[in-house]
């Protein structure tokens, strides 16, 4: 039997990168899964974003392990989406224990440069989102009577500030704050809620022509290659990113009574990024 054998989580951005790898390894270990996933283009995003092929693919997947999957489109964005989501999962599977608030977009321009409209689509994804995420989960959380574990994927941008994405660093520190809050309030509860704070991971909002081009200027075209030493140079240990498995086997591990009296916790997964001088 898998540590979390009988519990149900619910995961956001759950097509593909770091919600897809998370569904698969909560799956591992004896989840039930309800995904979602908007599955649509965000205007002022400049990489192509996951779509329902892909949210297929992670259904396929789960089911591959022999998992139980509930997997809808979805947008994080709206309460009501997001209520409707989580009532179909309770629905299907009774109950629900892990949430992984997940999903996440990427802008990176100069805050003067950067539009009102991917201001407030960072802010919408990032932080409200979450919210959303946390406030439909906590009366099926609580009337489970059995605990739980919030799980918050923040970033090396939550605990430091970084150029280029003023809407992501600001979304990405409110998560400590949403995460702090109600890790007061559902203490009494046995909830437990906790922030991941990656470095740069191996997914589509790294690789991607924008991001190439932002950290290497002195390039025409500039290729996934061209920045791996610019990558490295950001963490403390000599490698440009983390796998989205290695972000997952954290929250496998808040999610698990391992980490049963694990809370109000800021857990980096960075390669050292917070502590590089």
């Amino acid at each position: 039997m898998g540590k979390l054998e009988g519990r149900v989580a619910l995961i956001s951005g759950a097509a593909r990168g770091q919600g897809r790898s998370h569904a698969l390894r909560l799956a591992d270990e004896g989840a039930d899964i309800i995904a979602f996933d908007i599955c649509e283009q965000i205007e002022s995003v400049k990489y192509p974003l996951a779509t329902e092929a892909d949210l297929a693919k992670t259904v396929a997947l789960v089911e591959e392990r022999g998992g139980r999957i509930l997997a809808q489109k979805a947008d994080v964005r709206d309460q009501a989406a997001v209520n409707a989501v989580v009532e179909a999962g309770v629905e299907k599977f009774g109950r629900l224990d892990i949430v992984v608030a997940n999903a996440g977009i990427g802008v990176w321009e100069p805050t003067t440069e950067l539009s009102n409209q991917a201001y407030h689509d960072g802010i919408a994804v990032m932080l409200n989102g979450p919210y959303y995420m946390c406030r439909a989960a906590i009366p099926h959380m609580r009337s489970g009577g059995r605990g739980g574990s919030m799980i918050i994927i923040s970033s090396s941008a939550g605990l430091r500030g970084h150029p280029n994405q003023i809407q992501y660093t600001m979304a990405k520190h409110g998560l400590v704050g949403l995460m702090r809050g109600l890790a007061n309030e559902l203490a009494h509860d046995f909830i437990r809620v906790n922030t991941v704070h990656p470095t740069s991971v191996n997914t589509d909002m790294i690789n991607n022509s924008t991001i190439f081009e932002l950290l290497r200027p002195d390039l025409e075209n500039p290729t996934r290659e061209d920045t791996v030493d610019v990558f490295s140079r950001m963490n403390l240990l000599p490698i440009p990113w983390v796998e989205p498995i290695d972000i997952s086997n954290a929250v496998a591990w808040l999610a698990s009574d391992e980490a049963r009296y694990v809370t109000g916790v800021t857990l980096p997964v960075d390669a050292g990024l917070a502590e590089k001088v």
